[in-house]
């Protein structure tokens, strides 16, 4: 398998559930894929702006103020104290980066790649541009001999599942057992809701209570699409192990893998900002508050969703069958058929629309028992 032998885009087969939802007399609440709809914060927009004589190319490896930068935000609000800038490089959006990190660690057919049982789809594409084997699988006892690459999302899309300090050691003990890259998709990191993650720092797999005293083997993945409302920048990050940083910044070198000079001004901008973090935050709250007990009203149990942008729901039934009673009220979810055969009884429902809309799929649900 390669790229010529990829699926059709999976979100393709949610248009006929759209057409029907807009067709409610008070208009579709689109909870589905989850980009943001709140405005990018003055503070990076001037920034943006006063960095566009942009005449010369950008460095891949990133400016030394955004490099700085992701080391700085790494100890504020990830807990880890100790990266210097050989740690740390930027990407353009984590998606690409999830899709080509097998290419950019030189993996090739019949290596294992471990994802997630229930996964962002793009874990198992980035594996099949490569041709390697995509393993799903959560329990680190069951990673297998041989595994060249295994990712672990926390807080996970689409569920919002969250590794603890001690679910994360075991984690880096068995990669390190089977010498593998562990890669963590942490992209929702600033988005803890209930449980202990209400009050904690969510760890990081680079947390030195993780780690055993070297990041070896190891990769943080992050995002400022969602925290920062810049999804429409594609500013992402890695940091971690120096070795593997060095290796994936050479490969992009040769690929002119280049974030645009000033989308890194902006993202080094963003980095140093908590306030608006802060603010947005406090707008997904909201809008979760509005829609959880209105699920469960409408006979909806909501699994996991601990933290990260999502809500997971089952009513015990196919997930398509719940997309029509959804689209039936005018609402646009997610099929847990994208994350895997595991959840073909689950949909996502994202936190991105705005609160007017959120509020008004709350009192459809409510009405329809």
């Amino acid at each position: 398998m390669g790229v010529r032998d990829l699926a059709d885009y999976p979100w393709d087969a949610v248009v006929p559930y759209r057409e029907r939802a807009a067709q409610h007399p008070d208009g579709l609440v689109d909870l589905s894929i989850g980009s943001p709809v709140d405005p990018t914060p003055e503070v990076i927009r001037a920034a943006l702006a006063e960095a566009t004589d942009a005449h010369a190319y950008p460095q891949t490896v990133g400016t030394p103020a955004v490099r700085a930068a992701i080391v700085d935000w790494y100890a504020r609000r990830r807990g880890v104290p100790d990266l210097r800038e050989a740690n740390v490089l930027p990407t353009i959006g984590s998606k690409e980066l999830v899709a080509l990190l097998p290419t950019l660690l030189g993996l090739g057919a019949g290596d294992i790649v471990v994802h997630p049982r229930v996964a962002y789809p793009t874990y198992a594409v980035g594996a099949a541009i490569v041709d390697a084997v995509a393993v799903a699988a959560d329990d680190p006892a069951e990673w297998p001999e041989g595994a060249k690459l295994i990712w672990i999302n926390t807080p996970g899309n689409p569920d919002g599942r969250t590794w603890s300090v001690d679910e994360l050691a075991v984690a880096v003990r068995r990669a390190r057992e089977l010498g593998a890259v562990l890669a963590s998709d942490e992209c929702y990191a600033e988005l803890g809701w209930d449980g202990p993650w209400a009050e904690e720092i969510i760890p990081s797999v680079l947390d030195p209570r993780v780690t055993g005293g070297t990041r070896a083997g190891l990769l943080s993945v992050y995002s400022l699409s969602k925290q920062s409302n810049l999804a429409g920048y594609r500013a992402a990050f890695i940091a971690g192990c120096a070795r593997i940083v060095g290796d994936v910044l050479t490969a992009r070198k040769h690929l002119g893998l280049m974030p645009p000079a000033p989308v890194q001004h902006a993202m080094a901008v963003a980095l140093r900002d908590d306030a608006h973090v802060a603010a947005q935050k406090e707008l997904y709250r909201q809008r979760r508050d509005a829609l959880v007990p209105a699920l469960r009203q409408a006979g909806f149990r909501i699994d996991g969703s601990e933290a990260g942008l999502y809500l997971w729901v089952t009513e015990g039934r196919d997930a398509w069958e719940s997309m029509d009673r959804l689209a039936a009220l005018g609402i646009l979810a997610g099929p847990g058929h994208f994350y895997g055969a595991h959840s073909a009884d689950h949909v996502r429902l994202s936190l991105t629309a705005p609160l007017e809309r959120v509020q008004q799929a709350a009192a459809r649900l409510a009405v329809s028992t």
